[in-house]
Parts: C-alpha cells; structure tokens; sequence
C-alpha cells in the first residue's frame, strides 16, 4: 500500500488520495461506532433518539455517561459500549494519522545525493 523508504517519494496527488481514504474509513468507523451506541442507548435502555445520541457521542468522544442507569443490563450496555468506544476512537484517529505519520517518516529517511553532487 506503501512505497518502501528506498523508493522516491510519492506524489501530492497520490498522498492526499491516501488522507481521504484513510480519513474516509476512521469516519465510517466512528459512525459506526454511534449508531452501535445509539441503539444501545434507544432499544436497552430505552432513552430517546436524542438523548441515545447524546449519551453515544459523549462516551465516544470520552467525556462519560450523561443519563442516570438503572438497571443491570442498562449498566453491562454502557459498560461494554464505554470499552469498545475507547478502543474504536483510538483505532480510528490511528488510521487516520497514517498516511501522515509514514510520509513524515518517509521524508525523514530519504537517502540524500552524495556531497559531491551538492557542491555542484
């Protein structure tokens, strides 16, 4: 998917191709991620679509739990929602600082002309 660090390094176009892509899936993940804690939220423990998606964005986005939880299955939903969240928004922001990261470290080792051509 990527070019080695021995090849030349690839153009702007084919890299900001790569940021879209890679940017492209860790929205999919996340919104993915919501809809799974939105119905959570709407069909377990039984919150409105709004408040479901207030609860799901606000433990995605790692700020906690906003409605109070009554029952069990209500504290085991949110419990595993809280766990799988961390793990999808940690997952997602890696896929998405990727391309950067390798261009980055791609450009950092470059083999450079030997001295004799700089002089010229």
């Amino acid at each position: 998917m990527y070019e080695h660090y021995s090849d030349k390094l690839a153009s702007r176009k084919v890299f900001q191709k790569r940021v879209l892509g890679a940017g492209s899936f860790a929205v999919g993940i996340f919104l993915f991620s919501l809809i799974i804690g939105m119905s959570g939220y709407h069909f377990i423990v039984r919150l409105s679509w709004i408040d479901s998606f207030m609860n799901a964005s606000m433990i995605l986005g790692g700020m906690g739990q906003v409605s109070e939880l009554h029952t069990d299955s209500d504290k085991i939903f949110a419990s595993l929602y809280a766990l799988f969240s961390g793990v999808a928004f940690l997952s997602s922001v890696a896929i998405f600082l990727t391309p950067l990261i390798h261009r980055f470290l791609h450009k950092f080792h470059m083999k450079l002309p030997p001295e004799d051509d700089l002089e010229e």
